[in-house]
């Protein structure tokens, strides 16, 4: 006779887990209906089945979304904070990485196949994708040639959680040596307010000093926070 167990891998009988049915009905319905037909908490648990085959695993996707907020924000979230959650291994936070990895590779993909401008919505989407949900500043530039195609896209600087030292000379200096005609300016707010700050705008306002004599043109100033996005073009500050 089979010893008794409480892990139905180790079990000498063939009988289904309890959460099994669980499962595929979220397979099921996200098959039938596709992600919007699943909550966050959903999503995130299918994201986890692979990382934790033998384990019901809806109650830690819900204290993770508990935790970081949505789905978006706990794909996104540091790799130190996902390390302070029970139950959360490496082999499971590796598979929540791939998904935002894939996110922002799919989203740049979007950006290289068209010309820049043309398809904002996608470079507002990989800008949000890089770096939204970062927990510390980041400046970004997206460089551009003479139709306003992407040719290279550079992290500049990483800064503390409230600011990150940017220096327009240098960016200027890049992007003579990439032989672009335009840069779009990208960083990101951690606290997940886009709105511009002063010394963002005097910043803003340097780079173009610089740019503008040499015939680079800065298209615009980006920021991006969890909760929106802001062009300082848009809002007539550059």
């Amino acid at each position: 006779m089979p010893a008794k167990t409480d892990d139905p891998s180790k079990a000498g009988f063939s009988e289904a887990p309890h959460y099994h049915g669980h499962r595929e009905r979220l397979r099921d319905r996200f098959r039938d209906a596709g992600a919007d037909a699943l909550s966050d908490y959903e999503l995130l648990e299918m994201v986890l089945f692979r990382a934790l085959p033998r384990r019901d695993v809806k109650p830690l996707a819900k204290s993770l979304i508990a935790k970081f907020g949505s789905f978006a924000e706990t794909v996104h979230a540091p790799e130190t904070l996902l390390k302070e959650i029970s139950g959360l291994g490496d082999s499971a936070i590796t598979e929540i990485k791939l998904i935002a990895a894939t996110a922002s590779r799919v989203a740049k993909g979007q950006v290289k196949q068209k010309t820049v401008l043309s398809s904002w919505s996608s470079v507002i989407d990989y800008c949000r994708a890089s770096m939204a949900f970062a927990d510390k500043e980041q400046f970004r530039i997206l460089f551009l040639d003479k139709r306003n195609q992407l040719i290279a896209d550079e992290l500049q600087q990483v800064g503390t959680i409230d600011h990150t030292p940017v220096y327009p000379r240098e960016v200027v200096k890049r992007a003579l040596e990439l032989s672009a005609t335009a840069i779009i300016l990208v960083h990101n707010h951690p606290s997940g307010d886009p709105t511009p700050s002063t010394a963002d705008i005097q910043m803003t306002k340097s780079i173009i000093a610089i740019a503008m004599p040499l015939g680079i043109a800065v298209h615009d100033h980006v920021i991006v926070g969890k909760n929106g996005h802001a062009s300082l073009k848009g809002m007539r500050l550059m």
